[in-house]
């Protein structure tokens, strides 16, 4: 990967569709969460497809899945052949895992076969699509193979589109992914690098706070369009969290244009622009 040649990195792309046609979430849940993000109709590009746009516009992505498969019954795709995938297309993208966190100690070995055999960067939790707390000591041991193998956890924090407007939102509870039980995990695992991903709404506050305390901790910014950002977000971009914040979309549901559009709207000095699209996750990523 030519780093120096990228205009941004997006740490925060779904794949949706594997190589069989199957998808990541039920029909259901798909539909639900493209009718809240007002998704395009190209709702589930190929990992092919998801290179070639963001090759066309000099970006890498980090890509992956979620695996909620005891919390939902619907089978996951492969984290595996993402990682097969995105080494076929290594000028661009970049893998994260994702494992079963009650899978339990099978979930341990897949972490550290993904990390040592696949090369992943890091692991993606949706603790709310997952139904789990993140900070209940029973999934330690996950979190111990992930700081061993160097690797990221990139959590799900605040909102989800995910069974939006549902009955009951379809069981997934949002309080999940209330970023102060992640808190515990980086006071916890404190080699153990983290981003939460969104701005955590309705816990933006407790997301900056942690953030700002914790060194091991970031943000990303996926899933909202910047317009809609939080003004607290927005004033501590320019101050205490310049290096802490990452440029994220949430593609295909929002597109790398979309929020890119809408974050040339932001009141931010010049100098915070690049950090917060490419440079601190070059820095995190360890791609220097």
């Amino acid at each position: 990967m030519d780093v120096d040649s990228l205009a941004a990195i997006d740490v925060h792309t779904h794949v949706e569709r594997d190589a069989h046609g199957c998808f990541s979430l039920d029909e259901e849940l798909m539909a639900a969460s493209a009718k809240y993000f007002r998704a395009g109709a190209h709702r589930t590009p190929s990992l092919a497809e998801i290179a070639g746009v963001y090759r066309e516009r000099r970006m890498a992505a980090v890509v992956f899945t979620v695996d909620a498969t005891a919390a939902t019954g619907h089978p996951a795709l492969s984290s595996e052949e993402i990682a097969e995938g995105a080494a076929e297309h290594a000028d661009v993208l970049i893998p994260f895992g994702s494992v079963d966190p009650w899978q339990g100690r099978a979930a341990v070995r897949r972490v550290r076969r993904l990390a040592g055999e696949y090369g992943v960067r890091g692991f993606k939790f949706h603790p709310s699509l997952q139904a789990f707390e993140p900070n209940d000591r029973a999934f330690y041991p996950l979190y111990e193979a992930i700081q061993e193998a160097g690797a990221i956890a990139l959590f799900h924090t605040g909102q989800t589109g995910i069974g939006a407007g549902l009955p009951g939102g379809r069981g997934i509870k949002l309080r999940y992914s209330d970023p102060m039980l992640l808190d515990d995990v980086a006071a916890d695992f404190p080699d153990l690098k983290i981003i939460m991903a969104h701005p955590s709404v309705p816990w933006v506050d407790s997301a900056i706070s942690i953030a700002t305390h914790k060194a091991n901790v970031y943000m990303d910014l996926s899933g909202w369009l910047p317009k809609y950002f939080p003004p607290q977000l927005v004033r501590q971009a320019g101050n205490l969290l310049k290096h802490k914040l990452l440029f994220g979309s949430d593609f295909p549901v929002i597109t790398p244009d979309r929020w890119l559009d809408s974050f040339a709207g932001l009141d931010l000095k010049d100098e915070v622009r690049p950090l917060i699209l490419k440079d601190n996750a070059v820095t995190l990523l360890g791609l220097k």
